[in-house]
């Protein structure tokens, strides 16, 4: 059995892990901006194309082609149910960021959706299976906390890279932003070996493993009631999180040192929500919080595409906020709802859910974004379907104080 302080070094490595999964994700939003006046053609007039050298479909129609890249993430996710965790997570965040380094030498924008998409199914994979270790490797007393602590190592993989790209302006900024990335690579090489199998033996709790790809008889509904309510909550997020910087660059102009200092502030907002986050996951339970956090994610976008400098700033750390208020209920729930046997698969379910959710809202962006000229219109559409994601988390048990049979957190006293 694992004493308390291995627990705590491993708890360290995988949160290494996320930060390296999340500096590498967030690269080709970040960097939109930039991508978009490097391969677009400069026109005249006042639309979106004009204003941001790409069209509101082309932009929204290559993230949305990034965010179906991760669909691949369900397969390998889903693996670490049949090779072991460990060896999948550090395999899977290794060579994202390498393919994650190539979009470099992209020669085009279509050639950079096209490469950094190579690597965006392994780190989806990769942030997927840190969340399910560290589920396993903690009790329920802690595991709230613990997730929040991997979420902000994401949260803060994701925040380095903004604050790069801020730093790095100009035309072929985004080819260094993502050569960085050799940095986390190193990080990653220096801890795997404290990364943890965390799963005993599923012959030795008496389970056995359901097809690949599938979860246990009987659970299928409930699987898609969770998957449905990632769609809706990720078809609002992505859509406010993944236009920001171009709004706020290429729309109301944002100068470098108010983008600077946002991001840099959103770190605190982000802290607060995670903490605020882990105290009602803990307190109130999984539910309500979940609920909080997502409604809270619909009014943040709302404010942040209102039309105006203080209104980006203000919505942008709501949003920040939010996302960390939900991750740790958010994290813990799909866990706690699904056995040992099928976790990782799930993991992987809930990819393609977020994808879904995903493309959907990012193209929808665009598009009203085309047809009103107005992004605070396409913001309010996008918004919607949280409420669909509220009515089914009602219909979803809660499972504050669950114990993950076959694991390692089940048998630390």
């Amino acid at each position: 059995m694992r004493t308390t302080r291995a627990l705590s070094g491993a708890l360290a490595a995988v949160v290494v892990l996320a930060l390296a999964a999340g500096y590498g994700q967030f690269g080709a939003v970040a960097a939109l901006g930039q991508v978009a006046r490097s391969f677009g053609h400069p026109i005249g007039g006042t639309s979106i194309a004009a204003e941001a050298g790409l069209s509101g479909v082309a932009l929204g129609g290559g993230l949305a082609i990034l965010r179906l890249a991760s669909l691949g993430g369900l397969p390998l996710s889903a693996l670490g149910d049949r090779l072991g965790r460990r060896r999948t997570l550090v395999a899977w965040v290794l060579l994202g960021l390498a393919l994650t380094m190539a979009a470099a030498a992209s020669p085009s924008y279509w050639w950079f959706i096209a490469i950094f998409a190579l690597g965006r199914p392994l780190l989806s994979a990769a942030a997927a299976l840190a969340q399910v270790v560290t589920a396993e490797v903690s009790r329920p007393a802690n595991r709230a906390r613990s997730l929040a602590i991997v979420s902000a190592g994401y949260g803060i993989g994701a925040g380095l890279n903004a604050l790069v790209h801020s730093v790095l302006r100009g035309e072929a900024s985004f080819r260094f932003l993502f050569l960085t990335c050799a940095v986390p690579l190193v990080a990653v090489l220096a801890v795997a070996r404290w990364v943890p199998e965390p799963v005993i033996g599923l012959e030795e709790a008496g389970m056995v493993r359901p097809r690949f790809g599938r979860v246990a008889p009987g659970e299928g509904g409930r699987l898609l009631k969770v998957m449905g309510l990632i769609v809706a909550t990720s078809l609002t997020s992505s859509a406010a999180s993944s236009f920001v910087f171009v709004y706020g660059e290429n729309i109301v102009r944002l100068s470098k040192g108010i983008e600077s200092g946002m991001i840099i502030a959103a770190a605190s907002t982000g802290l607060i929500g995670l903490l605020l986050g882990r105290r009602v996951a803990d307190g109130w339970g999984r539910r309500p919080a979940i609920a909080l956090g997502i409604t809270g994610i619909a009014l943040s976008a709302m404010v942040l595409y209102s039309g105006s400098k203080e209104a980006v700033v203000v919505g942008y750390l709501l949003i920040v906020l939010s996302t960390g208020f939900i991750a740790p209920a958010g994290t813990a729930y799909p866990n706690e709802l699904f056995g040992t046997q099928v976790r990782a698969t799930v993991a992987g379910w809930g990819i393609v859910a977020g994808v879904i959710g995903a493309a959907v809202g990012l193209v929808s962006f665009g598009l009203v974004a085309d047809r009103w000229g107005a992004f605070e219109v396409a913001a309010l559409v996008v918004s919607l379907p949280i409420l669909a994601g509220l009515w089914l988390l009602t219909t979803l048990p809660e499972t504050r104080g669950i114990e993950l049979a076959g694991t390692l957190g089940a048998t630390e006293g």
